[in-house]
């Protein structure tokens, strides 16, 4: 099927105008309630960790100065909290190349790719210059605009600026628009099945190709970022209104779509939700 950009903005009319199912919420409750999944998380997100090699982040600088000694040998583990910190040390020097690093070594965790990935996107972002462009435009326009500007930098990508863009945005009270979030292929998945479905129950039997186009597993655009952040936001709305305990930052529910919380099954058109 031939790409329509009008039948997206529908499906995206039809995505944000519609709450989710009670199924959905369901399971979203029971992983919150679980100690052993998201029960962990009731509180924040600040103790999701990740684990990592220090010593395979040897040719990376900036290195964060609270983060683990390179030269000890095995893993450590970083948390959301740790590279907040970062963050918040950022926003009182106005330098964020390490605040990046840091977001990086949380989001790569042990991939063997991700220092050079990281080193490669450093060696493109103007001594670091770009990072404070974008918190700037952050400050300033919003996540959106602020997208926009990392999004051209070489090798950096959609689901790891995103992740700096959220460790900045938690630190800035003052930043525009919508707090930013991480947006990733996981992410894009569940949005993928579940906008199927929705534009299926709308009675639009186009909606599985359009929803595979415009949610797919990586390159995003800036106005795609907008929708998921909308949707996020207002999902995470109700979901503090409709399950005892939900806490009101939406990162809680990034985690646990990420987590697997929730699976959406496709429904073919003209299938019984």
């Amino acid at each position: 099927m031939k790409f329509d950009q009008e039948l997206a903005d529908e499906l995206d009319k039809a995505l944000l105008a519609q709450p989710l199912p009670e199924d959905a919420v369901a399971s979203l409750a029971r992983w919150l309630a679980d100690p052993d999944r998201g029960g962990r998380y009731a509180r924040g997100t600040a103790s999701h960790g990740i684990d990592y090699l220090p010593s395979s982040w040897t040719a990376v600088e900036p290195w964060p100065a609270s983060h683990a000694d390179r030269s000890v040998p095995g893993p450590r583990t970083v948390t959301r909290g740790d590279v907040t910190a970062v963050a918040v040390a950022a926003s009182r020097s106005e330098n964020w190349a390490e605040a990046f690093v840091a977001s990086q070594v949380w989001g790569y965790g042990r991939s063997g790719y991700g220092p050079g990935r990281t080193r490669t996107v450093l060696d493109h972002s103007w001594d670091g210059e770009v990072f404070d462009w974008a918190v700037s435009l952050l400050r300033r326009e919003g996540p959106v605009v602020a997208y926009e500007k990392l999004n051209g930098v070489h090798r950096l990508g959609p689901a790891f600026l995103t992740k700096f863009l959220y460790f900045a945005g938690l630190v800035l009270p003052e930043a525009k628009g919508l707090p930013p979030l991480i947006l990733d292929m996981r992410l894009a998945r569940v949005l993928r099945r579940y906008a199927t479905n929705v534009g299926h129950d709308a009675g639009h039997d186009w909606a599985a190709p359009i929803a595979a186009r415009i949610w797919r597993d990586g390159g995003w655009t800036s106005h795609r970022y907008d929708v998921y952040l909308r949707w996020m936001h207002a999902i995470n709305s109700q979901l503090t209104t409709e399950v005892n305990g939900w806490p009101a930052s939406p990162d809680t529910l990034e985690l646990a779509l990420f987590a697997g919380a929730w699976h959406p099954s496709v429904r073919p058109p003209g299938a019984a939700r």
